[in-house]
């Protein structure tokens, strides 16, 4: 990539995640390796001074030279005020903390008595246009200039810098391309700081001053540049987020089947362009879950009868279950409390336990230090990492039939859903449908529906995605909060007619293939703005 083609491109390298930021830096870069102006050959050289050749990096334009820092400014270390000196009102003096955005902050700044003018050494006065410097702690290195018209005095542990023989913006800004390094420099010691000698020692690309002051211009041309993506950019996303928001509430509020449909397609039409970043779109999909659960995904069908019946043939399977000795019985939840209901649902729905609808159940850990129990095993023993998935097609772990009996391991069937009780970062509260005959550990709970058909299992999946912060927030302990199966089978379930599952599990399958594809497109335009910015860092910094 040649400078043109940079320029060309530069609206669509801010567009990149931190694409501003990598802008100024890659410009700053360019400036001081004399590659963001043309050279004149009228141009007076650069003043001769002591070249040095120790810690030259890259090559140098004709008529420019390295000279170390200290042959081109002086340098002025503050003066040591005691604590008892200082007071909310006076003279000003600026501290470390005091050098924000490069530019003196004068809010909270220690004052001195205005007397210490013609106490101190003029030297240690800070001039309105006076280049400072932090010299120690997480700051080093950090520079900002007097931009105020008052005077105050240099604190201990910041630096003036008072150019001689360098442009004073330059210097700045190639003194901004070293921050890292003298943060970097400044570690070793008790209190990591930076000295006078170092900064005196640096290697200073020194061009001719006329094209040091082309640089400044068109550095400044650039940076403003800059500052107006970031201001628009910052002014599209805000705009952005306003206009997803009026569309969710659009979907939320529809009262009827007609505005539901006109809400989805303004949704489905202009998500791309509400969007900037791939995680926007998981805004979307968890859109599409919570109007699934409220029956606003689909339109209602009264040919589809009521949830209650499908409610009521579900809890008669599992008395018939239980009867038979095929499942444990469990304790009646009762009534659902009025309070746990948590928002409307259509008529036609009904909200019940999970634990009326299916057999929950969970496993255990063989011995790992028996040997028999694992080796040479065939049968699959999930864990709580295999939830990370949408579905368990295969298993990591295997144990044998010796550890199934000793432990009464339970072999859950293929359509099961597993949900993780416990473990690491954002395990706990996963779902995953089990395609594979398997046993589980003690760190996962299985459901068992008692319909067994693909779309209703697959609605539940949906709700306890749905409900996954709502989970995690349920789980109780120190160091690695649990869930239990208690807690599990308690979990409320909006409930709608099988017919309108069917429906609402085809729905989100089409959405979420939405979602993927413009996911993609986003991590598409982000790939291709890295790639530009990479190719400029690595074609034109070398």
């Amino acid at each position: 990539m040649d400078l043109q083609s940079f320029f060309e491109n530069f609206e669509v390298i801010a567009e990149a995640p931190g694409g501003v930021q990598k802008l100024r830096s890659l410009i700053l870069d360019l400036a001081v390796r004399g590659k963001l102006v043309p050279q004149d050959a009228k141009d007076e050289p650069a003043e001769v001074l002591h070249i040095i050749e120790h810690g030259e990096v890259y090559e140098l334009p004709e008529h420019w030279q390295f000279v170390e820092l200290g042959q081109v400014i002086q340098f002025v270390n503050g003066f040591a005020f005691k604590s008892a000196d200082f007071q909310t009102h006076g003279l000003g003096v600026v501290r470390i903390g005091n050098l924000v955005n490069g530019a003196i902050d004068p809010t909270s700044m220690n004052c001195v008595q205005p007397d210490y003018l013609s106490k101190l050494d003029a030297k240690f006065q800070v001039h309105p246009g006076d280049l400072l410097i932090a010299m120690s702690g997480a700051t080093t290195g950090k520079l900002a200039f007097n931009t105020t018209n008052n005077i105050y005095l240099l604190n201990q542990r910041v630096g003036k810098i008072i150019p001689i023989k360098i442009h004073p913006e330059y210097l700045y800004y190639f003194l901004n391309t070293q921050i890292k390094k003298n943060l970097e420099a400044s570690f070793g010691s008790a209190i990591p700081n930076l000295s006078t000698q170092y900064i005196n020692s640096i290697p200073t690309p020194l061009p001719p001053f006329a094209e040091q002051k082309r640089i400044v211009a068109k550095v400044d041309e650039l940076m403003a540049l800059c500052d107006r993506y970031e201001a628009a950019k910052q002014t599209r996303d805000n705009l952005r987020q306003k206009l997803r928001g009026s569309a969710i509430d659009a979907l939320m509020n529809a009262d009827s089947d007609e505005t539901l449909g006109d809400a989805w397609a303004i949704v489905q039409e202009n998500w791309l362009d509400l969007s900037q970043e791939p995680q926007d779109v998981d805004d979307l999909r968890k859109l599409i879950l919570e109007l699934a659960v409220r029956g606003k995904l689909v339109p209602q069908d009264a040919s589809d009868g009521n949830a209650s019946d499908f409610q009521e043939s579900s809890k008669k399977t599992k008395q018939q279950l239980t009867a038979s000795g095929q499942i444990k019985k469990s304790k009646p939840l009762g009534k659902i409390p009025h309070e746990l209901i948590v928002h409307e649902i259509p008529k036609s729905w009904q909200w019940s336990w999970l634990d009326d609808i299916s057999d929950i159940g969970t496993g255990s850990t063989p011995l790992t230090s028996n040997p028999d129990y694992y080796e040479g095993g065939n049968i699959p023993w999930i864990t709580s990492t295999s939830t990370s998935q949408d579905f368990i097609a295969q298993a990591e772990n295997f144990v044998t039939d010796l550890a199934v009996k000793d432990h009464r391991l339970r072999m859950y069937q293929p359509g099961c859903l597993i949900v993780a009780l416990y473990g690491q970062g954002k395990t706990r509260g996963q779902i995953s449908g089990l395609k594979i005959a398997a046993t589980i550990n003690q760190a996962c709970a299985a459901i068992t529906l008692l319909d067994a058909t693909h779309e209703h299992q697959e609605y539940i999946r949906y709700v306890f995605k749905k409900k996954y912060e709502e989970l995690r927030s349920l789980a109780a302990g120190g160091a690695q909060p649990n869930l239990n199966v208690g807690k599990i089978k308690e979990t409320l379930i909006p409930l709608p007619p099988l017919p309108e599952q069917k429906r609402i599990v085809t729905k989100v399958e089409q959405l979420t293939t939405l979602c993927d594809t413009l996911e993609d497109h986003l991590r598409d335009a982000q790939a291709k703005a890295k790639a530009l910015a990479a190719a400029a860092v690595s074609q034109l910094v070398i």
